[in-house]
């Protein structure tokens, strides 16, 4: 029977779908069909796949019609990663390979015209789509084995050729060739930028004890920050240090988080594991699609999807357009951006801390002391440049702190007790892992996460706790968002708090009037770090 199946995988944003390339070969006018909706892309496969078997010195059915279907055809089919599967079809097809070498077994691969692979992006998230659907065995191009390796139980063989391919399809002696060349987009040059951020520690700041309090809670339960002051008072610096005071991330966050970036294809062949928290600063002229995801033709996650699990941080947010910001509504409540297109629907995680800061005015000079204040800024501008963010966007901050500069007897103390990352960062940590052992049945692992209805039914406030939030409920100082919210905070608070004290801290009045006050941007209270529950 002239005909073969070879499976590969097709991306549509994070969701992936097996793909059957089917070969016919048979007698009939010399032709060379691809169907089963195909881009440009894999037309062009046809040309590469046929001189890629004849320059690994094997043979093409050059007297036989050749049809090749993509299934299911309802499905767009792009990229050159289907090279491989194709040519192993046709091959299987001709009567070349044996076709029951070919179960259980997905091809991924561009084919160069001298039959040697090329590496692609995004094979991390096709290998876990393989595995779901029962596939054992992957066959790479040899940069990204490692990469393919990350999933469990999968059986990986990294090659350099179709050559190498078809001799370990038939049993015989793989030959050797020439190795594979890294991805067209491998980073070429390093900055030490990014390393600066490896170096810094929470103890390099003296004062702003309140706002280092509030990114702690932020960074414990997961909450977005709003950080506002003038020019020179540390914001930028409290956010870059926000990283630091984050625990390595879970089993299940790492695979996600590689297989995001391995998706946007800013994976090096030699990464492993993404184990450590992101942190993304995009510049404010930064385009929607890079920051929320998108792109023509082809969706690839933008930088709120890469941050995922991690820290976005977007410094001098009113210069960003208003349309950028709009857009990061979705995310900021729900925790993933979907971005639809003419002919697909693609939904990716986007769980991480979005910290924004900005001066309260162009200027940067104001400061709500007469003494201090330099500001040259008319009041309308002031206002406008702080409406950048609309109500409904800053009804989705959790947390709201105005940094002052550090005054010149804070600077002055040296026996200021300065707390290192690694301090902060360890009951960061214990507060999650109460949050994971409270929420262990559940879909979600943070409380900036829980669901509203169901903190209520489940985990509620203690009944003076909960008067409070009535009370500025009804008042009209909070939304029922902002309620929500507020309740979250309080169990962070009270997580953060049974840290520090060792007992079994809940939710009672005097978290909430301090998870109120993270909330609104008012003073915090005496004490506000050692609170406990009444």
């Amino acid at each position: 029977m002239p005909f073969a199946t070879a499976r590969t995988v097709s991306l549509h944003g994070a969701l992936g779908h097996l793909i059957d390339v089917q070969a016919d070969v048979s007698p009939g006018q010399v032709l060379t069909t691809v169907v089963g909706r195909a881009d440009a892309s894999l037309h062009e496969a046809r040309d590469r796949c046929r001189m890629a078997i004849i320059n690994s010195e094997l043979v093409w059915p050059a007297t036989k019609r050749i049809t090749i279907l993509l299934s299911p055809a309802d499905l767009i089919k792009r990229g050159s990663h289907f090279d491989l599967a194709i040519a192993v079809a046709v091959l299987a097809a001709d009567g070349r390979l044996p076709r029951a070498a070919l179960d259980s077994t997905v091809l991924i691969g561009e084919l160069t015209l001298d039959g040697g692979l090329r590496s692609v992006p995004g094979v991390l998230p096709m290998v876990l789509a393989a595995a779901e659907r029962g596939i054992t065995r992957v066959f790479v191009p040899e940069p990204l084995a490692r990469e393919a390796s990350m999933v469990p139980g999968m059986t990986v063989f990294g090659m350099r050729s179709l050559a190498q391919v078809v001799a370990e399809l038939r049993g015989e002696e793989v030959p050797e060739a020439a190795p594979v060349a890294p991805m067209s987009g491998s980073r070429l040059l390093s900055w030490r930028g990014a390393e600066r951020l490896e170096e810094v520690d929470l103890a390099d700041l003296r004062g702003l004890t309140d706002a280092k309090y509030a990114v702690e809670v932020a960074a414990a339960g997961g909450h977005h920050v709003l950080l506002s002051g003038p020019k020179g008072s540390g914001k930028t610096s409290i956010a870059e240090r926000i990283p630091t005071i984050l625990p390595p991330l879970t089993a299940e966050e790492a695979l996600e988080l590689t297989a995001i970036h391995s998706l946007a294809g800013t994976l090096e062949p030699g990464d492993g594991m993404l184990t450590q928290p992101p942190y993304a600063s995009p510049h404010h002229d930064a385009s929607k699609a890079s920051l929320i995801g998108g792109g023509t033709g082809y969706v690839r996650p933008g930088e709120i999807s890469r941050a995922h699990c991690g820290v976005l941080f977007l410094d001098e947010f009113p210069l960003f357009r208003s349309d950028v910001l709009e857009a990061l509504r979705q995310p900021l409540e729900s925790g993933d951006v979907t971005i639809a297109r003419q002919e697909e629907l693609v939904t990716l995680p986007a769980r991480g801390m979005l910290v924004f800061a900005s001066n309260p005015c162009p200027c940067g000079e104001y400061h709500a002391k007469a003494s201090a204040n330099r500001c040259t800024c008319s009041e309308k501008v002031r206002r406008d440049y702080r409406n950048k963010i609309t109500g409904p966007l800053s009804d989705r901050i959790d947390i709201v702190r105005h940094v002052e500069p550090l005054l010149p007897h804070e600077s002055a103390d040296r026996f200021a007790r300065l707390e290192r990352s690694e301090e902060v960062k360890a009951r960061v940590a214990a507060a999650r892992l109460r949050q994971g052992e409270r929420y262990a049945e559940r879909s979600w692992r943070l409380n900036a996460h829980a669901p509203g209805p169901l903190l209520r039914e489940h985990w509620p406030l203690a009944p003076a706790g909960q008067q409070l939030v009535d009370t500025e409920l009804f008042s009209g100082r909070l939304s029922s968002r902002g309620a929500v919210r507020v309740h979250r905070l309080a169990w962070t608070v009270a997580d953060l708090a049974a840290v520090r004290t060792g007992a079994d801290v809940s939710p009672g009045a005097d978290e909430v009037q301090l998870a109120l006050s993270l909330r609104t941007g008012n003073p915090l209270p005496a004490g506000f770090a050692e609170v406990r529950a009444s």
